[in-house]
């Protein structure tokens, strides 16, 4: 098992978080720095991505690597019976560094057990997701100057949610509030509430979602309905219209409120809210370009 490999962000410290944030920003200023020259990065998505596939593959191309990989299982040996296991070891022979997507949980982690080079957790199922997380935090950290003391409302899918179960992890150290607004098939998973309540994090739960119940959000955290997640698509079809976000919906907001979104959208943020200058969910987008390029740079040990 490689040390450096990055599963979660759960137990890093401020300083380690603060560290990746400082570098996110370089990056942002300067994306295109040959720190990888010579190195390959092997991106294996077994489930389907736009950005954080993109985005990976953007980032190791600016930092000076090249990319191997697939992004459909079933043009690999994996679609013939390969283990994880053996896909693993094998793509080690060839990469300086893996960054994998999987819909099994805990796939990450038995991949970083497998191998010794370093594995980039880009989402295993339900569960974590934390390269999402590190653009969430540095998106919360650009528009809030801040990560301390925030009201930070997480609305919709929290049940499959990684990313609100990464990013609700990854604030322990800096005493947020949270607002759990979701329908009753789709709410926090009760280990997430054990873990808040282990950890001290207050947190409230409803199931209202109007202009006044979002009034004191720093950051509202809007997720999509996951139909992919759902056995039984009826139960889909009840939930999937539960909370939609309007442009009238934000007159009581406050001015440093920003609407977050992981994307993709269906329509639980209506196309009006993208001219507010609440919306920041495009601008988030980017910042995972940057994001990225600071957890390749820590997963591979080179500083910048």
């Amino acid at each position: 098992m490689n040390s450096r490999s990055i599963v979660s962000i759960a137990d890093y410290s401020r300083e380690r978080i603060q560290k990746l944030l400082e570098r996110a920003a370089r990056f942002e200023q300067q994306p295109n720095q040959r720190l990888l020259e010579g190195k390959v990065v092997a991106t294996l998505f077994f489930e389907p991505s736009t950005r954080t596939r993109l985005s990976f593959e953007t980032a190791a191309n600016r930092l000076g690597a090249r990319v191997i990989g697939f992004t459909d299982p079933k043009v690999t040996s994996s679609s013939k019976g390969e283990t994880l296991k053996d896909t693993i070891k094998m793509v080690s022979n060839y990469a300086d560094l893996i960054v994998m997507r999987h819909k099994l949980e805990g796939a990450a982690l038995y991949a970083s057990e497998v191998t010794d080079v370093p594995i980039i957790n880009a989402g295993d199922g339900s569960n974590l997701h934390p390269s999402q997380t590190m653009l969430d935090l540095y998106s919360i950290w650009k528009t809030q100057g801040r990560l301390d003391d925030l009201n930070i409302y997480m609305v919709g899918d929290l049940k499959y949610g990684r990313t609100v179960h990464s990013l609700l992890m990854s604030m322990r150290k800096y005493n947020p509030t949270f607002h759990f607004i979701a329908p009753k098939e789709l709410e926090m998973p009760e280990e997430y509430k054990l873990y808040c309540q282990k950890e001290d994090i207050r947190y409230v739960e409803q199931t209202d979602f109007t202009e006044d119940t979002i009034a004191d959000a720093d950051i509202l955290y809007m997720t999509r309905v996951q139909r992919e997640r759902f056995t039984d698509l009826m139960e889909y079809e009840r939930v999937k219209d539960a909370y939609i976000l309007r442009a009238d919906m934000l007159g009581k907001c406050r001015e440093n409120m920003r609407i977050l979104h992981p994307l993709p959208r269906v329509n639980e943020i209506t196309q009006d809210v993208d001219d507010s200058p609440h919306a920041y969910y495009f601008q988030q987008a980017q910042n995972g370009l940057y994001a990225r390029e600071a957890l390749i740079c820590e997963a591979l040990n080179i500083d910048f």
